[in-house]
């Protein structure tokens, strides 16, 4: 017996059950960030391998050990992308966006790929809502970016399971001057670093700060900080930044092992952590690039931005039971008919009704049946009320609209008189929907 196709491991259905959740939380950030005045820009899934070795950086574990890449027809390596940040770079670059100063400031949201152990939270295909903000060098669009993300967390209610952790990585000076420093210390206690730190401390040493190995973190409490190797430009901007979360009231925690995973950050970075999910706690993350579009051959060009995993978000959701009960929206109205006739009629009827009733939530029974049948579907599509045609109601050109959620009787209306007495329905089930009880 042949093997059962299933998906790729990693990679993941997103069901009809599960989409309403998905859709609340991509509308509520879209929504947000129009009012934040950032537009939307759609990115190819697929890039040449190069964009990311370049922009996220060799030696890091997203070139090195994560990417899916492939050689095409032409001979091309090319790479799904793991991260949305290079590709919006490209954009940019290549169709002229941020010539003579202009300001861009743009969100995208869609799968990344990463070979990735799946667990919960994180998969091989993870989908990301980000933010890019490019030709704005000040530690105002920063606070800007933080801010609309703290708005974000109290407009989905968990806004006290969040904590926001920022840091600067100071300018690039600066950080090879402490990457020196730490690799002379970590060098003296070799032996006692785990395994990965070992590799790191050649290829990427500022990553070791985030290792979750406990002895190298206990390694780590008296090396260098960067903090202490700061250039006097990168201190103000820092300062400036936590001026303006202090303006507005959102608390943060200073956290200088806070590095992120890619080589192209510099100055400000940030994480929104939780407490609620295990070992799987960034929610948000992101910081500045300002030296990423030089990397790119185009001129220097200050960037920052963020990105949120909406696999995550969505899990927080649910742990917290923050999902809105009104999100399952069923038919307003099921339409039952009973003969060839009335089964003609009914179509035409309900696309007048949607013609009538913009918004209107309708079904039309399909594949004939009883008049037992059709109300057990009418019943099981979790409508309010149940149309019914059948010859006496073709004679008398009414429908028989009959509750389903109550007790009230049934009862007969004309044809003409169906849109105005159904919209006085649907009014009644919106009111009900906005308050929060399921319709």
């Amino acid at each position: 017996m042949s093997k059962s196709l299933q998906a790729i491991r990693g990679m993941n259905d997103i069901l009809p059950g599960q989409t309403p959740v998905w859709r609340y939380l991509e509308s509520t950030f879209a929504e947000l960030l129009d009012a934040y005045g950032y537009s939307e820009i759609r990115l190819p899934i697929l890039e040449l391998t190069e964009l990311f070795a370049r922009g996220i950086g060799e030696g890091t574990d997203v070139v090195d050990k994560e990417m899916y890449t492939f050689l095409d027809r032409n001979e091309e390596s090319l790479t799904l992308r793991p991260e949305g940040t290079a590709g919006c770079v490209r954009a940019v670059l290549e169709h002229g966006m941020t010539g003579g100063g202009q300001v861009q400031k743009l969100w995208y949201t869609g799968p990344m790929f990463r070979y990735e152990k799946p667990q919960k939270g994180r998969y091989r295909q993870f989908h990301q809502i980000g933010v890019e903000v490019f030709n704005q060098p000040g530690p105002d669009v920063d606070a800007e970016l933080i801010i609309l993300t703290a708005r974000l967390w109290k407009q989905l209610g968990m806004a006290d399971a969040v904590t926001l952790q920022l840091n600067s990585l100071g300018s690039s000076e600066a950080r090879a001057t402490y990457r020196d420093a730490l690799v002379a210390y970590l060098q003296q206690r070799f032996d006692q670093l785990d395994e990965d730190s070992q590799r790191r401390l050649t290829t990427n040493p500022l990553r070791i700060l985030d290792s979750k190995n406990a002895q190298t973190q206990a390694l780590l409490a008296d090396a260098p900080t960067l903090h202490d190797y700061l250039d006097e430009e990168s201190r103000a901007h820092f300062e400036g930044l936590k001026a303006r979360l202090d303006a507005v009231g959102i608390a943060y925690e200073i956290n200088p092992k806070l590095v992120r995973g890619l080589d192209y950050y510099g100055r400000t970075v940030f994480e929104w952590v939780t407490d609620r999910l295990g070992a799987q706690g960034t929610v948000c993350a992101g910081g500045r690039y300002d030296g990423l579009i030089t990397q790119f051959g185009g001129k220097p060009t200050p960037g920052v931005g963020f990105a949120m995993g909406v696999e995550r978000l969505v899990l927080l959701l649910e742990t917290l039971a923050l999902v809105p009960e009104h999100l399952a929206r069923p038919a307003h109205v099921y339409v039952c008919a009973f003969g060839e006739a009335a089964e003609l009629a009914a179509v035409a009827l309900a696309e007048r009704l949607r013609d009538a009733l913009p918004g209107l939530r309708l079904l039309v029974n399909a594949g004939g049946g009883s008049f037992k049948s059709q109300f057990k579907k009418a019943d099981k599509s979790g409508a309010r009320f149940a149309l019914i045609l059948g010859e006496d109601e073709l004679a008398g050109r009414v429908v028989g609209c009959k509750p389903l959620r109550d007790d009230s009787e049934q009862e007969n209306i004309a044809w003409d008189a169906l849109p105005e007495r159904l919209a006085v329905c649907f009014e009644q089930a919106e009111t009900k929907r906005t308050k929060g009880v399921s319709v």
